[in-house]
């Protein structure tokens, strides 16, 4: 079940994906979004930029400018919000059970994105994070640490604003925990949707033909039209064939988050990577 959704506003021209992926999940699901804002802390980024060269002397100035800065920042993100609520006609709402459909709430802390992201992250039930452009928008370790830290799945839309969930989704399918966890975090919108192609890609010559066939069938018990297929490798990576397929049916890509190592700071697997870094032309939820 997706009834609460978390969409970080950075007030920059790059949430406004984030904004219209989240409403087009919130409105058939009547679920209620999150909308929040981190705010630097500009006496700690002060101190830390002075201590890597800038001397003590700098800081107090450097406070303000950033304090300035921020408040820019700020004041946009709220504007912004309030803007796509009248648009779409998001009822604001404080406390549950709220309004019948969808609803929507601002919410604001300072300190670190990354920490504050994946805070209350935990208690969504979905993130729905913007690419980064032009060095706008949320940052790409905040990414990362949302996925890793928050247990939860989180969707990536596509630089072009969705008004609707696409009505075909393809499953990346792999025999591993978070293959099936990503599964899992899709549930609902694997039922809204009107077909769901499983695909395996041919990464090693002994991989079962049929391993994504019970997940299909399976899949099928629950009312769910599934089908599965596996594509033989070709001169592109197994994360580019995966992203062409979904884009040649203008499909939802649902895939796993895979980690080839303990250390923090390689756990962000390879194929994981790729995939988010890569300009794409269809939404991802993503699962770890």
């Amino acid at each position: 079940m997706i009834k609460t959704i978390l969409v970080p506003v950075t007030g920059s021209a790059a949430d406004n994906a984030a904004f219209a992926a989240a409403a087009a999940v919130a409105k058939p699901l009547s679920a209620h979004i999150n909308f929040l804002h981190v705010r630097i802390d500009a006496a700690a980024v002060a101190v830390t930029m002075a201590s890597e060269g800038g001397g003590s002397t700098m800081v107090g100035g450097l406070v303000e400018r950033l304090d300035a800065e921020a408040d820019k920042r700020e004041k946009e993100a709220r504007q912004s919000f309030e803007r796509f609520c009248a648009q779409e006609g998001l009822a604001v709402a404080e406390t549950p059970p709220g309004p019948a459909g969808p609803s929507a709430q601002w919410l604001r802390e300072i300190g670190a994105e990354p920490f504050w992201i994946a805070e209350h992250g935990r208690a969504a039930d979905l993130l729905v994070i913007g690419r980064p452009s032009d060095g706008d928008g949320v940052a790409p370790e905040t990414i990362e640490t949302a996925l890793l830290d928050s247990g939860r799945p989180i969707l990536v839309p596509p630089a072009r604003a969705i008004t609707a969930l696409p009505e075909t989704i393809v499953v990346a399918w792999k025999a591993t925990r978070e293959a099936a966890h990503a599964v899992t975090a899709a549930s609902p919108l694997l039922s809204l949707a009107k077909r769901v192609s499983i695909l395996t890609v041919a990464e090693a010559e002994n991989l079962p033909s049929e391993e994504g066939s019970q997940l299909a069938l399976n899949l099928r018990w629950r009312g769910i039209d599934a089908s599965s297929e596996r594509l033989e490798p070709d001169d592109r990576g197994p994360a580019d064939r995966l992203l062409a397929a979904a884009a040649e049916s203008q499909a939802l890509l649902v895939m796993g988050g895979y980690g080839h190592s303990r250390l923090r700071e390689w756990i962000f697997g390879g194929f994981t990577r790729h995939v988010l870094q890569t300009p794409a032309a269809v939404p991802i939820l993503i699962a770890h």
